[in-house]
């Protein structure tokens, strides 16, 4: 392809369209999560379709997706075709549990905020209450509440 077609975009009409910086798209194209050609005068092209793929990686990297993973879903994702709505939702299966999980983790954090930082041990006031004799140390340290592993009488013990 050494023309320029109605469906390529310049590095600077890609990063604008979609709303990245150029060293964005650069990067994103080091680690191939998209991929460019270059004209005869040896400019950077990128067909229409490469947006959706910055759009699933900036979104993904908001909500704390590893690059890698990005990069492994959007692997699934034909170049060679026009991608359907299935071959999106297949490769997107794999977040499901990873999302659920952040989702969790997130409303956690929300809720729990409030009261103290990390395991809850920082308030003397509340720990007695929600963390009576330090018990959650005997799973380890740091926020055990936030990842999930609470001990079993900590719901009733909670005040509220």
């Amino acid at each position: 392809m050494a023309e320029k077609t109605g469906r390529d975009l310049s590095v600077g009409e890609m990063a604008e369209r979609a709303g990245v910086a150029v060293s964005t798209l650069h990067f994103y194209e080091a680690e191939g999560l998209i991929k460019s050609w270059r004209t005869g005068a040896n400019h950077r092209r990128y067909n229409r379709a490469e947006l959706r793929r910055v759009a699933i990686a900036k979104t993904a990297q908001k909500v704390g997706v590893p690059l890698a993973d990005v990069k492994a879903m959007l692997d699934q994702i034909p170049r060679d075709k026009a991608v359907s709505a299935a071959d999106w939702r297949q490769a997107g299966e794999q977040w499901s549990d990873l999302l659920l999980d952040q989702i969790i983790n997130l409303r956690r954090l929300r809720n729990q905020l409030h009261g103290c930082i990390g395991c809850g041990c920082l308030s003397v006031e509340q720990c007695a209450l929600v963390n009576e004799d330090d018990q959650l140390a005997k799973n380890g340290a740091g926020p055990r509440r936030w990842v999930g592993e609470e001990d079993e009488l900590a719901p009733m013990r909670r005040p509220g």
